[in-house]
């Protein structure tokens, strides 16, 4: 006798089989019975307090770990609440799966219960988003979705499961599950013919930069940067900040971007973020090359340059980074261009060593004691969220393993972020830096954090102060026109203490590294809040 299954045993045994067993969630109606058959697989279920903050877990999970990131959460308004944090993990290549609950197929039409139009909801956020038909077809979704959300440009998948098909029982048969090759990447190539091509394009060059996206700033994908500088001696930067150019993670970039005479853009689109590669950002002779897996992408790099676009070629940025250093041969790249770009990102202004404030602590000393925290901790993952003070820590604090809001530029992001940084590496310590108005958004996911046993440290720059639009309304409309952007100075560490973590308050730079080590000794997850000065962002530009 044939045994029986119902479709959500599909859906979470398709999900342990493939060894996407980390399952970002919040419980709801539509979802129990996955719920339920979760129970005898090797699923970890993190259940969160609010559905975005597990697509945000989602998201900073697979841009670690490599690993295609799930997120499940129930239909309605929990769809709802999750679609709102798909952009992020758009913007950033990141490749998710969301799976939301659904009304029931047979009730559509006549008034369910939170029934929506949830695909066409997601669809503008995701690389594909559909409802599930039939429950015979469930496991092979979730590998479809997979391979979707890892194929070419990574990024998020969305599939709503209808509950009557999860509840629904079928004869389990072989030709129910999807095989391993089911769930992997479809890949494409460079091909040698368009290395070649953009090889000699840099080798004619004086003053090539290669430009990675986001895709490529994924910690498994690091090491092919480090491939392609050494291998090919060719200046390469990493871009996946809302700053672009500006980005103060990158130096004076900016000043050698303006004299590059190629530019080739690895997996990163033609966009503000490299101000549309016009004059005076960018030279008007510089010629470019795009190697990209999206289609729509060279074809607006070519619409936007038209002759100066010297190569547009379909390819996946990884596969293709190692087409480059395969046929390249030796290094080419001229040895003081590499030294002039090296030294530009490099640089940051003497004066932050030194500086202090009258006003609580200057961002660039509480940066520098998280700079601090890092060094001592090698392999410790740093999240960086917020508008004004997340370009402080971008500058000042670095690791291999870190995770940024992203293009997208959304804050409230971090501490969802730091929590899956913690669960993607239980072993190694976790330091976010956050702005205030970006920790409100999250700051119940202490619980979250504290109910899974995932310690993580979360400074706070409190300037009680939505600082980013604050920094506009000076800028744009003057000092006495400011409004609407003020933030109470409030004791976030108590806040936490109180969930059952650990909470410090620093009000002076002499206090910051002892109240960090204090909260990493801990062992619990930790806010350390930060009385700080209010600046604007650093914008990186070298005196002449």
């Amino acid at each position: 006798m044939t045994a029986t299954i119902r479709g959500a045993d599909l859906v979470a045994r398709a999900l342990d089989r493939a060894g996407l067993r980390t399952i970002f969630t919040l419980s709801g109606n539509h979802i129990m019975p996955v719920f339920d058959a979760a129970l005898g697989t090797g699923l970890d279920l993190i259940h969160t307090r609010h559905e975005a903050a597990a697509v945000h877990m989602a998201d900073a999970f697979a841009r670690l770990t490599g690993q295609c990131g799930i997120a499940l959460v129930t239909g309605g308004a929990g769809h709802t609440n999750a679609v709102a944090a798909l952009c992020t993990a758009q913007a950033a290549d990141s490749p998710l799966v969301l799976l939301s609950g659904h009304a029931g197929l047979r009730e559509l039409g006549r008034g369910a219960f939170q029934e929506l139009a949830q695909a066409e909801m997601a669809a503008p956020v995701t690389k594909a988003s559909w409802t599930a038909a039939s429950a015979a077809t469930l496991a092979h979704d979730i590998a479809r979705a997979v391979r979707i959300a890892l194929s070419g440009r990574p990024g998020p998948v969305h599939v709503s499961l209808p509950v009557d098909l999860l509840e629904e029982s079928l004869e389990d048969v072989p030709g129910l599950w999807p095989d391993a090759a089911a769930f992997a990447p479809a890949v494409q190539p460079l091909g040698a013919f368009a290395a070649d091509a953009a090889l000699a394009a840099m080798r004619a060059a004086a003053r090539p930069l290669i430009l990675a996206g986001p895709m490529l700033c994924h910690t498994p994908q690091l090491g092919l940067l480090d491939d392609l500088r050494g291998v090919l001696g060719v200046p390469v930067l990493a871009m996946e900040s809302p700053r672009g150019i500006n980005d103060p993670g990158l130096g004076a970039f900016a000043e050698v971007l303006a004299r590059a005479d190629l530019l080739v853009l690895l997996g990163k689109p033609h966009d503000f973020t490299i101000r549309f590669t016009e004059a005076p950002a960018v030279d008007p002779a510089c010629r470019l090359v795009v190697l990209d897996p999206d289609p729509a992408l060279i074809a607006r790099a070519a619409r936007e340059r038209g002759e100066r676009l010297v190569l547009g070629a379909l390819a996946d940025a990884a596969p293709a980074a190692r087409e480059l250093c395969a046929r390249a041969g030796a290094p080419f790249g001229d040895a003081a261009w590499r030294h002039e770009v090296a030294d530009a990102v490099a640089y940051r202004p003497p004066e932050w060593a030194g500086v202090a404030s009258q006003r609580g602590v200057h961002p660039a000393a509480m940066c520098r004691a998280v700079a601090g925290v890092l060094e001592r901790h090698p392999g410790a993952a740093l999240i960086c969220d917020g508008g004004e003070i997340g370009q402080w820590g971008q500058s000042l604090a670095s690791a291999r393993r870190r995770v940024i809001n992203g293009v997208a530029g959304s804050i409230g992001a971090g501490v969802p972020f730091a929590i899956a940084a913690r669960r993607a590496d239980p072993s190694a310590p976790v330091v976010a830096i956050m702005g205030d108005g970006a920790f409100g958004f999250h700051v119940m996911e202490f619980d979250t954090a504290l109910r899974c046993g995932l310690p993580m440290v979360v400074v706070v720059g409190n300037d009680a102060c939505w600082n980013a639009e604050h920094q506009i309304q000076l800028r744009s409309y003057g000092a006495e026109r400011t409004h609407g952007c003020t933030l109470l100075p409030t004791r976030y560490d108590a806040i936490v203490a109180a969930l059952g973590g650990h909470g410090e308050l620093v009000e002076r730079e002499a206090d910051l590294a002892p109240a960090l080590e204090r909260a990493l000794a801990s062992g619990k997850p930790a806010c350390v809040n930060v009385m700080i000065e209010g600046l604007p962002a650093p914008v990186v530009r070298r005196p002449r």
